[in-house]
């Protein structure tokens, strides 16, 4: 087994790898450091591990992330619910883990952060408050439609009814879908992305990223995803919708169309995002019959310290949460990116 940093000649291999294991997400893909190196500027640290025939073994993407508010660390993946180890056996599973504790040290990295779906470190700290809620798909959208509760169906109609649509697209949504996230994220308290971040993954990944987005009759946006296909899985990462329309039913009509979109093309799993058990989108997922899959996030702390808490949960961020909250839109498009860079 050796174990050296990737270089380009290794990029064919390593998306052959990926797409043929098992525990390959699509977040290991080599694409998505291409869109965090533009998107953000990160500098990026992926390891592969090459068996005796020279064949890849494993591999475990890192990006380190530095600033003066959040300190420095390494994730694998930031931004994204998945990423971390994948590999054949435990040995390169651990020669990967203590390269990569290597390279925090070497940096003077004050922790990393392995996303896992499962427990691929026993015996390392792990977080496990997380949680990815996933719903098996049928053959059609008419056998899907068919096992939602009546009620759930009549919030669809609502929408309908009340003349919105749904619409389907690539960069041409991008405007729509980035309207409605930047107030829906200000609203929340939280920095938003750049649209560049968006349009970067729509262009890297043409045949799998797609924007859904719901309009009303006079055509303006209230509702609006951004979908990533991978093998036969269909994920919605983000999502949001405008909360002086919910009682509409806009978000209603956003996942039935993009259930239907998955079902229509092959998939036979739609994978709603992480949530934290028992809070409101996890209630909202499960009424889609979506079922709870434990997420396993690992960590190595300097020191030994305790594992770190960069989220909103974080009482110490509440006041910045609640001014955020209340500064007008156009200046949260302006100076969030620069800030939500470094929250993974």
């Amino acid at each position: 087994m050796t174990i050296c940093p990737y270089n380009e000649a290794d990029r064919d291999d390593w998306d052959r790898y990926v797409m043929d294991h098992s525990r390959g997400s699509c977040y290991h893909l080599i694409g998505w450091k291409d869109v965090i190196e533009k998107s953000f500027g990160h500098k990026t640290f992926y390891l592969v591990s090459r068996d005796k025939a020279g064949e890849i073994d494993g591999i475990l993407p890192l990006v380190h992330l530095n600033s003066l508010l959040f300190g420095s660390f390494a994730v694998s993946l930031p931004f994204f619910n998945y990423g971390g180890i994948c590999a054949d056996n435990d040995r390169v599973r651990d020669g990967l883990f203590e390269e990569a504790v290597y390279f925090a040290r070497r940096q003077d990295i004050a922790h990393l952060e392995l996303r896992h779906s499962e427990n691929l470190l026993p015996g390392v700290p792990v977080k496990t408050s997380k949680v990815s809620m996933r719903l098996a798909l049928p053959g059609t959208k008419e056998e899907l439609n068919a096992s939602f509760p009546s009620k759930l169906r009549s919030q669809v109609r609502r929408a309908v009814k009340e003349g919105m649509v749904a619409r389907m697209g690539g960069e041409e949504e991008l405007g729509s879908f980035h309207l409605v996230f930047s107030r829906n994220m200000r609203d929340l308290g939280t920095p938003v992305y750049s649209r560049r971040f968006f349009r970067t993954i729509l262009e890297r990944f043409p045949d799998v990223a797609r924007i859904c987005t719901v309009y009303t009759r006079e055509g303006m946006p209230v509702a609006s995803g951004m979908i990533v296909g991978f093998k036969d899985t269909l994920e919605i990462p983000w999502a949001s919708s405008l909360k002086d329309y919910n009682r509409y039913g806009p978000n209603m009509l956003l996942y039935s169309t993009v259930l239907g979109f998955a079902c229509d093309r092959g998939y036979r799993v739609f994978d709603f995002g992480r949530s934290t058990p028992g809070e409101g989108t996890y209630r909202f997922k499960e009424q889609w019959g979506a079922k709870p899959a434990q997420l396993y996030w690992h960590y190595w702390v300097k020191n030994g310290g305790p594992m770190p808490e960069i989220n909103p949960h974080n009482p110490k961020y509440g006041l910045a949460i609640r001014i955020w909250q209340h500064l007008p839109l156009g200046l949260t498009r302006l100076i969030g990116p620069p800030l939500v860079k470094n929250l993974p």
